[in-house]
């Protein structure tokens, strides 16, 4: 089962208490209480693991070690051993005490969650020349504590979007190593999928139906996860009766979740086009093309229309490998 979703509650580390203590030394005077260490502070860093959200199934507080106590003789506390949580790419941190967010999308990125408290300082830092044998010293400051909320949003190139059992995971599945189940019923694929194809990640969204963007079925949990992938390969199967009326189902939920949605770079494909007749499928062709020129008529027993989609994926390919050239440059074309 893959956790997208979570909220824990985080307690970094107090500071530890500053001593008050003499010199020991013979023949040697003066204060030398140490200062306290500083609590451990908490971390979230992004790993390519997309299950990595599972751990806090069961693990709701994440608690950070306290700094140690000043002691005599000069001696500072230790700190508190930090705490690093890891979180898929494509995950935002929201801080719902302070309502703040932080995306993590890079593998390795890091955001600070919870500052561990100051230590006191020790009875030595409180010397002067009108207070030879102080007395005092700080208490420890306590560390932060807050409501986190890990909301996994996908990373993916290419995202494949359509009604359940259209034949996205089959797809998924001929373009990478990826294992998606695929099975005739819907709603088969329970949780998004990742595969990699090349120098692009595809990512299998699990079927959307008409009323998705109300919580209608499963749905509801994953339109998020569309979001943050590029381009949209939308998916529609030859064998429906009305695939017409499928795509407009999908778009509509699109635009009703989040109207952004439709302003992704968009294709769309006809899958299992060898599960009809020649005849029919260039009818559905020509009626789909209408709404959407970019189309292609793909089956995964079809090896010429595979070779089609993986032109198509080279481009996009190309694409990317260009642009980032670009952002590392500076340079922009016009």
């Amino acid at each position: 089962m893959l956790i997208d979703d979570v909220t824990i509650r985080v307690a970094a580390g107090n500071g530890g208490k500053g001593a008050v203590a003499f010199n020991k030394n013979l023949m040697e005077l003066g204060p030398a209480g140490g200062s306290g260490g500083r609590g451990g502070s908490i971390y979230a860093r992004g790993v390519s693991d997309i299950s990595a959200l599972n751990y806090f199934r069961h693990k709701k507080v994440i608690t950070a070690p306290r700094g140690q106590d000043g002691q005599g003789q000069f001696r500072d506390g230790p700190n508190g051993e930090d705490i690093v949580l890891s979180v898929p790419i494509g995950t935002v941190v929201h801080n719902l005490s302070n309502q703040t967010d932080a995306p993590i999308d890079a593998v390795g990125q890091e955001t600070l969650i919870a500052r561990g408290g100051n230590g006191g300082k020790g009875n030595f830092h409180f010397r002067s020349s009108t207070n030879t044998s102080p007395k005092q010293s700080q208490p420890g400051l306590p560390g932060e504590q807050w409501d986190i909320r890990f909301e996994l949003k996908l990373i993916a190139d290419i995202g494949l979007v359509g009604l359940p059992n259209v034949g996205k995971s089959s797809l998924l599945n001929e373009l990478s190593r990826a294992q998606s189940k695929v099975a005739n019923y819907p709603f088969t694929t329970l949780e998004p999928h990742l595969g990699v194809y090349y120098g692009l990640i595809l990512a299998d969204i699990p079927g959307l139906i008409e009323g998705s963007s109300a919580g209608k079925g499963l749905g509801i949990k994953f339109l998020r996860h569309i979001e943050r992938t590029n381009t949209l390969f939308h998916c529609v199967s030859a064998e429906s009766p009305n695939p017409k009326k499928d795509y407009q189902t999908i778009r509509a939920e699109l635009k009703a979740y989040n109207p952004a949605l439709l302003k992704k770079p968009e294709y769309l494909l006809l899958t299992k086009s060898d599960a009809v007749l020649p005849p029919e499928r260039e009818k559905k062709i020509m009626e789909l093309k209408k709404i959407n020129p970019r189309l292609l008529a793909v089956s995964i027993l079809d090896d010429a229309s595979l070779n089609e989609l993986k032109k198509l994926l080279a481009t996009l390919e190309r694409e990317k490998m260009n642009g980032s050239a670009k952002e590392k440059t500076g340079c922009v074309t016009f």
